[in-house]
């Protein structure tokens, strides 16, 4: 868990290089991947995962986008020879 200190250190660090001028990194933006993985660290330990998985998934579930994909299972599997005994669901 982190400490108050460190996570105060973080965000000012965060601050800092957000204020610079956006620079090319040439292949890939390594300020852009360090920024994703801090601040998808501090979701990991915030305890608030389960909690948007399940939301995620709820609102998934009641989606339009959720009743479209069975459709294009279903006409899938409507396509298909057999079952493939490999498959588990």
């Amino acid at each position: 868990m982190a400490t108050s200190r460190s996570r105060h250190k973080a965000k000012e660090n965060a601050r800092k290089e957000e204020t610079r001028p956006q620079q090319n990194e040439g292949e890939g933006n390594r300020t852009a991947a360090r920024r994703y993985d801090r601040e998808a660290t501090e979701f990991a330990h915030s305890g608030r995962v389960k909690d948007q998985a399940e939301a995620a998934k709820a609102a998934r579930d009641d989606s339009a986008e959720q009743r479209e994909l069975d459709r294009a299972e279903e006409a899938g599997r409507a396509h298909a020879k057999e079952e493939d005994p490999d498959v588990k669901r």
